[in-house]
């Protein structure tokens, strides 16, 4: 015998508080152990409005409905578990903002300089050959990366697929409750 569901009404600003409190408990979580384990020292997510890294899409305020905002870059730095967004606004609670337009009017010139400060080893970023989930890059944004970064930073680039991919397919202990739910439903 199948279960019965019964449809309840919800509550969209609670389900969104929601979803933003999982995301960040994901992202103080998940995000550090996939960086450890892959020995990624900053992992740089960009994406320009309507078109979302599909990983960037996750990351993003329940609020925002999976869109960025103009270019909206996010950073993870394995150094001090620091996340930033190099955006003209904070992306939620998630990240902070890092780059003050009126400072420095070039936002690759701000990733640039946020990078250098780090000094990560290596900068994992979203192309694969492999996974399409995480060859979220545009060629055009691709681009104008290499060319922000120069020879010295540009030649720590690497490819994100265990972060994006780790990213996506694991789930937390608690996340797991509601995804039962949304099963039987």
């Amino acid at each position: 015998m199948e279960p019965t569901v019964t449809a309840t009404p919800f509550d969209l600003r609670a389900q969104a508080r929601h979803a933003d409190q999982l995301l960040i408990e994901r992202l103080e979580t998940i995000v550090p152990r996939l960086m450890d384990a892959a020995k990624i020292d900053a992992w740089v997510l960009v994406a320009r409005e309507y078109v979302e890294d599909p990983v960037l899409a996750t990351m993003l305020p329940a609020a925002w409905l999976s869109t960025a905002r103009r270019r909206t870059i996010l950073v993870f730095t394995r150094r001090g578990r620091a996340r930033a967004a190099i955006a003209r606004y904070p992306v939620g609670d998630a990240f902070p903002q890092a780059w003050d337009p009126a400072d420095q009017p070039d936002q690759w010139a701000a990733l640039t300089d946020h990078l250098r400060r780090s000094d990560p080893a290596t900068i994992a970023v979203n192309t694969s050959s492999t996974f399409p989930l995480a060859d979220g890059l545009t060629a055009s944004e691709a681009e104008a990366l290499r060319r922000a970064l120069r020879p010295d930073l540009d030649a720590r680039l690497v490819d994100a697929d265990p972060l994006a991919i780790g990213w996506l397919e694991t789930r937390l202990p608690s996340e797991r409750g509601t995804l039962e739910q949304a099963c039987a439903i």
